[in-house]
């Protein structure tokens, strides 16, 4: 049993829900470059550990990786115009938010997005509640190595030993064992509960109540 009183969030999949403006974003990068694009349920497999993999995973097969390098750019440029189209918070996310900083918890994003996007969405939707929003930049691994954690607690003041992990990937739970926290897998993201649970989660919330129920208990 531990006392929690920090939250880190995943970004997409979990806190909002981003998979429209991704899917539009590395659709319009595959047509620049003459390859065929994907559904929605096709990217969901895709995304979670950062947009290069999902760049790597979408391409024609056989695509080098500098022509990867290449298309990076065009992706970040298109979707940091774009990031805002469709994107929000999945339902009941904000009212979890909210609760959350009634009672005094303490809150941060963790995101393999592009640091910039990270923040700029973070301001938009969550700026109210969350005081704490990282992605990927120079100078600090990606997830699942738990340099972003490391970094929100410290920014937050908290310690390891009373934070939890709230994600929805099989990338997010690994992070959270990097970390050394316990992991609340959702399940209304980007993978569904057989998957993480081959891949090793055990704590499942089907909803932002749910959350917040689980934290509530003490039973992590």
């Amino acid at each position: 049993m531990r006392n929690i009183d920090t939250v880190i969030f995943d970004m997409d999949g979990t806190v909002l829900d981003t998979l429209d403006d991704l899917t539009v974003s590395v659709n319009y990068v595959l047509e620049k470059y003459g390859m065929p694009g994907h559904t929605r349920d096709e990217y969901r497999k895709f995304f979670g550990n950062g947009i290069r993999y999902a760049l790597s995973c979408a391409v024609t097969a056989g695509t080098g990786e500098g022509v990867i390098d290449e298309m990076l750019p065009l992706f970040k440029e298109h979707y940091n115009e774009h990031c805002l189209d469709r994107t929000r918070p999945y339902d009941g996310i904000l009212e979890l938010m909210k609760r959350l900083k009634v009672i005094g918890y303490k809150m941060a994003i963790v995101s393999n997005k592009i640091d910039s996007a990270v923040k700029e969405l973070n301001n938009r939707f969550f700026s109210e509640y969350v005081d704490v929003a990282i992605g990927e930049k120079a100078g600090i691994m990606r997830k699942p190595a738990p340099d972003t954690v490391i970094a929100a607690l410290k920014e937050l003041g908290s310690r390891k030993e009373n934070a939890v992990y709230v994600g929805d990937s099989e990338v997010d739970y690994q992070t959270a064992c990097n970390s050394e926290l316990p992991c609340i897998s959702v399940l209304w993201g980007f993978r569904d509960r057989a998957f993480l649970m081959e891949n090793g989660a055990s704590i499942f919330a089907e909803s932002p109540d749910e959350v917040f129920y689980i934290l509530a208990s003490d039973k992590i």
